[in-house]
């Protein structure tokens, strides 16, 4: 009830013309940021703290959240229209986000990846301010032992991407896991497979990977035949079909409760909860053989929990003082800069602040919704433009974000190589998303396990002590086992199939 009534008296704060302003700013950069390849929330909200110098502390903080939730929104553009990534978060929509827009859907896709961003991130915005102190004590739980039986888990959804043929997945997993040894060790600091380069000290920025290998293969490919490639995608309707409105509303709640739990975990980021979600909702489709091709379930399930995600990331920002990302971090410094200190205490000495962010990202989230939903027609126009004209255009939209990364043309360089590779990867049937999947999880991994061992005095058996390890560990063998019987259970299928 206490909850209740202060997100009430939030409003009163956000709904100020000045905190309306100052929002409105916020997720407009924030969409536009995330349309711009490479440059992300973490980026423009660490460019733009400055300007916050002598700003309201409520103002200053609600037009950075703006910035933070407003990113993932616009990433979805890109990578809808152009299978071009704006952001981490937005890599799993390209697989099927970018098939639905070259059948004529990208209306649908944009509409329920809006729809799915709004819900996702108010019930997340509400998960805060009812129970956001209860999970936040939960997910203090989260040890090193604890992060790598959850990294490990994940990593078993990757058997859901592999694609036709393992073989070929176990190559994409195998990529993905070296890429992701690159650089310094994350325990002892030793210096891995950089080859005396200083750019490769800190490994590979997963975004230029992901444009190189999603945006620029499909540069390639179009220009093989670019006369067909120049004919404009007509676009028919903004709404999924009636047959897909049910599995869709399940998509968007699994991936509600799955971003906003993953939020809760400190040392994770927006790209995990989405790249989850989509190997969830293949594994349960009854149809796993629509995903790749255009399934609208997967851009519902991984748009809403990268929305949730940033609700949840909240929470233990406010409620315990402690980042569980770069860019909440980066807010983190933001609050301390503007002489408040995040934790229990906050709620008690500055309770208009608090309630008035929260209420805040209520009044965002409808913001966003109303410049996607009802555009979502203008920004679908994108995809009629003729190929001639358009990747020209996506070529340098592409090289500037890889230079914005760390101002610097040796990551524009990576992605031209990750170009040619995708292109490659796109000819011989190698599915990408596993080596997106893996290089994300397989960094965390190790230095979750390293971390693990070395507080066990360099034993294993603390990921079998630990309760939350030993059930994360069994619902991984439960999950390979399920993968591997229905598997065995496919080719005998195939093979009497063959024999009648």
């Amino acid at each position: 009830m206490d909850s209740f009534i202060g997100l009430l008296s939030g409003f009163s704060v956000a709904l100020t013309w000045h905190n309306l302003l100052y929002c409105l700013i916020g997720v407009t950069v924030g969409q536009l940021v995330g349309v711009l390849p490479g440059i992300g929330p973490t980026t423009a909200t660490a460019l733009l703290i400055p300007l916050t110098y002598g700003m309201p502390p409520v103002s200053a903080i609600i037009m950075l959240s703006g910035i933070y939730y407003g990113g993932m929104y616009g990433g979805t553009i890109t990578s809808v229209l152009i299978n071009t990534p704006g952001e981490a978060a937005s890599v799993i929509t390209c697989l099927d986000g970018y098939e639905m827009a070259k059948q004529g859907r990208a209306g649908a896709a944009l509409g329920v990846a809006a729809m799915g961003s709004f819900f996702g991130g108010i019930v997340s915005v509400i998960g805060l301010a009812l129970i956001g102190p209860l999970l936040a004590d939960f997910a203090l739980k989260f040890g090193p032992t604890e992060m790598f039986s959850l990294m490990l888990f994940g990593l078993t959804m990757v058997v859901g991407l592999m694609g036709a043929s393992i073989v070929r997945g176990l190559v994409a997993i195998c990529i993905g896991l070296s890429l992701a040894t690159i650089g310094m060790d994350p325990i002892s600091g030793t210096l891995r497979f950089t080859f005396n380069q200083p750019f490769l000290i800190n490994g590979i920025d997963l975004v230029t990977i992901a444009m190189g290998l999603f945006g620029l293969s499909e540069i390639f490919l179009g220009m093989e035949n670019l006369a067909a490639a120049a004919k404009p995608t007509q676009i028919t309707s903004f709404m999924p079909k009636k047959e897909e409105i049910r599995p869709t509303t399940f998509a968007v709640l699994r991936g509600t409760f799955l971003g906003f739990f993953i939020g809760l975990i400190p040392g994770t980021n927006s790209a995990i909860p989405a790249l989850l979600s989509y190997s969830m909702e293949k594994k349960l489709s009854k149809n796993p053989e629509k995903f790749g091709h255009g399934a609208i379930e997967g851009v519902a399930g991984p748009e809403t929990a990268n929305n949730s995600y940033c609700g949840g990331a909240m929470i233990p920002l406010l409620t315990l003082g402690i980042p569980s990302s770069p860019t909440i971090a980066i807010l983190l410094g933001a609050f301390i800069m503007h002489g408040l200190t995040p934790g229990p205490i906050l709620f008690v000495q500055n309770p208009d602040f608090v309630w008035g962010v929260i209420a805040s990202m209520v009044v965002g989230n409808g913001m966003l919704l109303f410049m996607n939903l009802p555009l979502a027609g203008w920004w679908a126009k994108i995809a009629e433009v003729p190929a001639k004209l358009l990747y020209p255009i996506v070529l340098i939209l592409s090289i500037i974000g890889a230079y914005t990364v760390s101002n610097d043309l040796w990551d524009v360089g990576v992605m031209l190589v990750f170009g040619v590779v995708g292109y490659v990867m796109k000819k011989i049937d190698i599915p990408m998303a596993p080596i997106v999947l893996t290089y994300v999880l397989g960094a965390m991994m190790e230095k979750a396990l390293l971390q693990s061992v070395k507080m066990n005095n360099g034993s294993l058996v603390g990921l079998v002590e630990s309760p939350i390890s030993l059930t994360m560990i069994v619902l991984t063998a439960i999950v390979l086992a399920g993968s591997i019987y229905a598997e065995i259970k496919n080719k005998k299928g195939a093979i009497a199939l063959e024999n009648d």
